[in-house]
């Protein structure tokens, strides 16, 4: 159903802390100029925990109207209770999201029959199409290939973003199920390998600052063209690292402040990079910058 690169973008706040839907909106239309195909807001990198109910689905509504139906956008829904999951899911498939990114109940580490049951109500509660987000790293609770194999019977369930770490996954979770999940990978620095081994989609965080290379990595991959994809692969590895970092919302979004003049404002608890921190993250953009690759025609890469 879908496939390709899906940013997990940024949110945006002026210097009061508030929403700023002209910066989300101009950066948000960056991506979808550069050939993205899909934007997922609200989710770990878009400060979800930090935003209020009316504030997630303002955030959406940009993103609807910047991608106009030209690229589906998914609604991340990571709330701590299921109920609360549920009215969130129903309010974004209110407001027209295409489908839902859906985390486990934060930040309890539910087991296995509590991690099934949440999925399956805040699928039933927004009827639309959902992406199965794994990321036992993050959060600690792993939904196993067998635990795919149970949720498949509900045609709800569409895709899996798979974050374990270990591209393997991608791998046992195709011999189980085949093609019945449209695989991602949402691991940054990870990517080109899941690729390599069928991921068809990739949920990316750099992507927020160098919308082209992402598109350019997948669409040659997807094409077979691996070693024109693993040139640029390895000139942008070192910023691909920074997606792979419990401040990976304070590195992307200097990033962009970098490499497409946006700002690094993220709200408290989080605060921006500061002293040798920042000057090391400056340092791995400002060289890439400086030697970013001449691109390959994409026209048949598509």
């Amino acid at each position: 159903m879908w496939q390709g690169v899906f940013p997990a973008v940024t949110t945006k706040f002026d210097e009061g802390g508030t929403l700023d839907h002209r910066e989300m909106a101009r950066c948000f239309a960056l991506q979808i100029e550069a050939g993205v195909d899909g934007l997922i807001v609200t989710g770990s990198l878009g400060e979800n925990q930090t935003l209020e109910r009316d504030e997630k689905l303002a955030v959406l509504q940009t993103a609807l109207d910047v991608a106009g139906g030209r690229v589906p956008v998914l609604a991340t829904i990571a709330e701590s209770a299921t109920h609360a999951a549920c009215r969130q899911a129903a309010a974004s498939a209110e407001a027209g999201a295409a489908g839902l990114m859906v985390l486990p109940g934060l930040p309890y580490k539910s087991d296995r029959a509590e991690t099934l049951a949440h999925y399956r109500a805040v699928a039933r509660a927004g009827g639309l199409p959902v992406m199965i987000y794994n990321n036992p790293v993050a959060y600690g609770v792993d939904l196993t290939p067998e635990m795919l194999e149970e949720l498949a019977a509900d045609d709800l369930f569409v895709a899996v973003k798979e974050s374990s770490d270990d591209v393997r996954r991608v791998i046992d979770i195709a011999n189980l199920l085949g093609d019945r999940y449209a695989l991602f990978t949402g691991v940054d620095n990870l990517a080109l390998e899941s690729l390599a081994v069928g991921a068809v989609g990739w949920v990316a965080g750099l992507v927020c600052a160098f919308p082209r290379e992402t598109v350019a990595v997948y669409r040659l991959a997807r094409q077979g063209r691996f070693a024109e994809a693993l040139a640029i692969y390895r000139w942008f590895r070192p910023l691909l690292d920074l997606d792979v970092s419990t401040r990976l919302v304070q590195n992307i979004k200097l990033a962009e402040a970098l490499a497409i003049g946006s700002n690094d404002r993220v709200r408290p608890p989080r605060l921006p990079l500061s002293g040798a921190e920042r000057e090391r993250v400056t340092t791995i953009v400002e060289k890439a910058l400086a030697s970013r690759p001449t691109l390959p025609d994409l026209a048949d890469a598509a």
